[in-house]
């Protein structure tokens, strides 16, 4: 049986990092995205690697091409053939109504969670063609058709856009034997609400309207990430599963 490798973008935090120790555990050789911090990235290798795994961290912004290229080589000279991308890496941007919201924070959540999505899931297309093989799972969030008002409907607007990526790209791709689902968590605790959002009080401000009452954990996102990247999954393509806790 030939290695199974996965790709995660900003696959050191978060989600994302979640992703990576379950995919390790699974069996898969795991290339694990960073844009800028170095040390979780290179913790969670050291972390995986202790347990019996495989995995490389990967210095790449998801926005230039050039450097999507490059991850991809790298992984590949590394860990052999990718044969399944999680396109995780995104971005909220400060919080704010539309209105009042900086014009180059726009710019930059559409970069990374749009242009940066499509240019991973160009290469993993252009890849996985000639094997007539291979996964792509992408993330996108509740917020698309929730909508994020007063919060950041651009970004809301950025993850409608993946879910119109991994519809067209599942019909464009399922005859060549490669398979893209996407995930829509909701609200999930991780750094981006702190980091990202810089609306740390947001969680405990969503609380009450998740109608199970409680907060997702990065673990319960993998989970469903991990279904998709599984031959469970094998008839599944072009679907959006959403894990919001009835949200």
């Amino acid at each position: 049986m030939s290695a199974r490798v996965v790709l995660i973008t900003g696959g050191s935090r978060g989600i994302g990092a979640a992703v990576s120790r379950a995919a390790a555990e699974e069996g898969f050789r795991v290339a694990i995205n960073y844009a800028s911090r170095s040390e979780p990235a290179e913790k969670l290798v050291a972390e995986i690697e202790a347990a019996g795994g495989k995995a490389i961290a990967l210095k790449g912004d998801v926005s230039r091409n050039d450097d999507v290229v490059a991850m991809f080589d790298a992984a590949e000279k590394a860990l052999g053939p990718v044969t399944a991308v999680v396109n995780n890496a995104g971005i909220t941007g400060k919080s704010s109504p539309l209105a009042k919201a900086d014009p180059a924070v726009i710019r930059e959540c559409i970069d990374i969670n749009v242009t940066g999505a499509i240019y991973v899931a160009r290469e993993a297309a252009r890849r996985m063609l000639p094997r007539k093989s291979g996964i792509i799972v992408n993330l996108s969030s509740a917020a698309s058709s929730l909508g994020s008002p007063g919060e950041y409907v651009w970004y809301a607007a950025s993850k409608g856009a993946i879910d119109s990526l991994t519809i067209g790209l599942s019909k464009e791709l399922a005859i060549h034997g490669i398979r893209v689902n996407a995930v829509q968590p909701g609200m999930v605790e991780t750094e981006i609400h702190a980091l990202s959002s810089e609306d740390a009080g947001r969680v405990e401000r969503i609380r009450p309207m998740i109608p199970m009452q409680r907060i997702g954990k990065p673990e319960e996102i993998a989970d469903a990430v991990m279904y998709l990247l599984g031959d469970r999954s094998s008839y599944v393509t072009g679907a959006i599963l959403r894990v919001s806790g009835g949200r």
